[in-house]
C-alpha cells in the first residue's frame, strides 16, 4: 500500500476522545505486569486463555517467507484477532521486520468499530474494513484513515462528501463476488460503469480490488482456479476502462499455502497467523505453524458418587459403578460448547478425563475415577498442551459439530487472556477489575 502520513491522533480530535474513566478501564484490561507462573495461575484460577505471542510472531514470519517478495502481507485481526486479542496481536506484529521491511504491511478487520479500536491503540498501518459499512460511518472512516470495502455507490458518495469536508482522502477497495455469493459486484458492464463513476468522485482513492475464495482449502482446486480466473478477467476489463487499482488481492491462508500464483499485490493471512491450518486438505508440509492459544481451568471440587447417581441437568448420565468426579468451573457462557456434553474430554495431569453429564452455563463434570491423584486446584486443559499430551482445538470443535475457527472465536471475553513472550507471562487482558 502507498505510505500514508503517520496518524498522530487517528481516533479523532481531543474533544472526541472517550472520557478518562473509560480510558482507565481500557488500560486496566491490557496492563503489563511481572508475575511468576505460579502467582498468575493462582490469580486467574477459574479459567484463562494462554496466548503465546512468540508463536504468533513465528507464524507470521513463516508466512511472510512463503509469500513472494513483491507481495504485501495483510494480517487479518477481525473478531478480536480470532479470539486472541486484536490489539495485542497487532502490537506484536508491528515490532517485526525482516530484510529491512516490515513483516506485516496492513491489517484487515470486519467492521469499522474494529478498525477504530486499533487506531485508538496506536496502530498506524493501513487498515481495511473487509465487511459491509454504511454511509453513516463514512465520517469516522475518513477521519481515522480506514480503507472501506465498497460495492455500493451510496457508500462511495458518502465517503466522497466526507473526504471533501475533512480535506482528506477516502481510501477504498472494490469488492468483487467471484463465487462466494456474499457481498461484492458481480462483474457486469453496469458494475464497471458504476465503478468508473466511483473512481471519478472527488476525494476518493480507489486503491484496491479484491475477492475471496470459497474452496481454496479443499484438495480439488477447480472452483478456486475458476474464481481466480474470474478475478483476473474482471481486473483486465477494469484496466481497459481506465481503472487500475494498485493493490489486487484474493489469496487467503489456504491460497498462500497451496496457490502461490494467486499472491498478486497482497495476500490476506487469517487463521494461519494463529497457528491453525485452514483445513486438513492443505499441504501442511509447506508451512510450519504453532498454535498460539491454550484454554485452561482448574478443578474446583472432587467427589465420589455411588452407582446409579444421575449427573447434571436432565440426568443425561447415570453412574454405572461407583465413580469419582471432578467439577470444572467452565461452561457455555465461557464459550465451551454445550454440545460436548457426554462426549468431550479434557486433560488433567497429562491424562484424559471424559466429560459426563450436560455442560452447564458455568461448570461441567469429568470422570476422574481412574485418576486418583486429581485434587481441587489441579490444572485442567480444555485445549492445548499438558505434559506430553496435546488436545488440539480441532478435536472439541469437531465433536461439537463445529470447526476450529468458531471454537477460538467463541471463547468469551469473561475469560482472561494471559499473554506470554518467550515463555514468560508479560501482560493480561480481563474484562473485570483485577484483584489486588
Amino acid at each position: 500500500m502507498r505510505k500514508r502520513p503517520e496518524l498522530k491522533n487517528p481516533g479523532g480530535s481531543a474533544e472526541e476522545e472517550e472520557p478518562k474513566q473509560s480510558e482507565r478501564r481500557r488500560k486496566a484490561r491490557g496492563r503489563r505486569f511481572i508475575m511468576t507462573e505460579e502467582a498468575y495461575q493462582e490469580k486467574y484460577h477459574r479459567a484463562f486463555v494462554k496466548i503465546d505471542l512468540s508463536a504468533l510472531c513465528d507464524n507470521v514470519k513463516n508466512i511472510r517467507r512463503l509469500v513472494p517478495a513483491q507481495s504485501r502481507l495483510m494480517a487479518i485481526v477481525k473478531a478480536d484477532g480470532y479470539g486472541h486479542g486484536a490489539v495485542p496481536v497487532a502490537r506484536a506484529f508491528d515490532e517485526l521486520s525482516e530484510n529491512g521491511r516490515p513483516v506485516v504491511d496492513a491489517y484487515g478487520v470486519a467492521m469499522v468499530e474494529e478498525g477504530l479500536e486499533l487506531r485508538r491503540a496506536g496502530v498506524t498501518k493501513p487498515i481495511l474494513v473487509l465487511g459491509h459499512s454504511v454511509p453513516e460511518q463514512a465520517g469516522e472512516a475518513v477521519r481515522s484513515s480506514l480503507s472501506l470495502t465498497v460495492f455500493d455507490y451510496k457508500l462511495a458518495q458518502a465517503l466522497s462528501r466526507e473526504a471533501v469536508r475533512q480535506e482528506r482522502t477516502a481510501h477504498i477497495h472494490i469488492k468483487l463476488d467471484t463465487g462466494m455469493s456474499r457481498i461484492g459486484y458481480l462483474g457486469t458492464e453496469c458494475d464497471i460503469a458504476e465503478i468508473t463513476q466511483i473512481q471519478s468522485l472527488p476525494g476518493i482513492e480507489l486503491e484496491g480490488l479484491f475477492s475471496h475464495f470459497a474452496k481454496s482449502d479443499e484438495t480439488d482446486k477447480t472452483a478456486a482456479k475458476e474464481q481466480f480466473e474470474k478475478f483476473r478477467c474482471f481486473s483486465k476489463r477494469l484496466s481497459g476502462a481506465g481503472i487500475r487499482p494498485h493493490i489486487r488481492h484474493i489469496a487467503n491462508s489456504a491460497a498462500i499455502i497451496d496457490m502461490p500464483e494467486t499472491s498478486l499485490d497482497m495476500v490476506r493471512a487469517g487463521i494461519a497467523l494463529y497457528g491453525l491450518y485452514p483445513s486438513e486438505e492443505v499441504d501442511t508440509a509447506k508451512l510450519l505453524l504453532r498454535p498460539a492459544l491454550e484454554f485452561k481451568s482448574r478443578v474446583s471440587w472432587v467427589k465420589e458418587i455411588p452407582e446409579g447417581t444421575a449427573v447434571g441437568y436432565g440426568g443425561t448420565f447415570t453412574a454405572e459403578r461407583p465413580m469419582r468426579l471432578a467439577t470444572i468451573p467452565v461452561g457455555y457462557a465461557d464459550g465451551y460448547p454445550r454440545a460436548l456434553s457426554n462426549c468431550g474430554r479434557v486433560l488433567i495431569g497429562g491424562r484424559t478425563a471424559r466429560i459426563v453429564g450436560r455442560i452447564c452455563m458455568d461448570q461441567f463434570m469429568a470422570d476422574v475415577t481412574e485418576l486418583p491423584q486429581v485434587r481441587p486446584g489441579d490444572m485442567v486443559t480444555l485445549a492445548g498442551r499438558d505434559g506430553e499430551d496435546f488436545l488440539p482445538v480441532e478435536e472439541p470443535a469437531g465433536l461439537a459439530g463445529s470447526f476450529h475457527y468458531e471454537f477460538i472465536c467463541g471463547i468469551t471475553k469473561r475469560v482472561p487472556r494471559i499473554y506470554y513472550k518467550n515463555g514468560v507471562p508479560v501482560s493480561v487482558r480481563t474484562e473485570f477489575p483485577e484483584r489486588q
